[in-house]
């Protein structure tokens, strides 16, 4: 019982981070050029840390950056839209979602696998006072590393 009680206790404090995560990431505004330096920005640290990963911005419907590595595949671009359709559903992180589904989110939620994951790598682009108008994703990692990659662009982002 131990084990299963830490476990339990590392995903409530993971999910405790994710949700600090999101309040923190609210920026005060958010455009066209906000999405070129932040995309810039992925590409930057993909390349420097040699990640095949693929990068997308999407400010509301409208994708404003994309851009693959070498190594990346076609593959990826559909778990980024189906990551983009579950930050845009449920209003938080893919990342978080998963985490507060737990085992089977599709299962869970009844949402076709083929539209909708909640694995990480999708952030809800927030403007303070208005509310998620965008979405950042990375594809191509293990989940929690889609994730941390996006965190740490949005960190960097100036004005932040």
């Amino acid at each position: 019982m131990g084990d299963a009680g830490a476990v339990n206790q590392n995903e409530t404090d993971l999910i405790r981070r994710l949700e600090d995560e999101e309040r923190e990431l609210v920026l005060p505004t958010f455009d066209y050029d906000d999405a070129w330096a932040l995309g810039s920005e992925l590409m930057r640290l993909a390349s420097e840390r040699d990640l095949a990963v693929a990068v997308d911005i999407r400010k509301g419907a409208q994708q404003v950056f994309h851009a693959a590595r070498e190594g990346s595949t076609v593959d990826m671009d559909t778990w980024i839209e189906r990551k983009i359709r579950t930050v845009y559903r449920f209003g938080a992180s893919s990342y978080l979602v998963g985490r507060r589904h737990g085992g089977d989110f599709n299962a869970a939620t009844g949402l076709p696998f083929t539209e909708y994951v909640a694995h990480g790598g999708a952030f809800p682009i927030r403007v303070r006072g208005v509310g998620i108008v965008g979405v950042v994703t990375v594809s191509g990692l293990p989940e929690a590393d889609d994730h941390a990659l996006a965190v740490e662009a949005l960190r960097s982002l100036p004005g932040r």
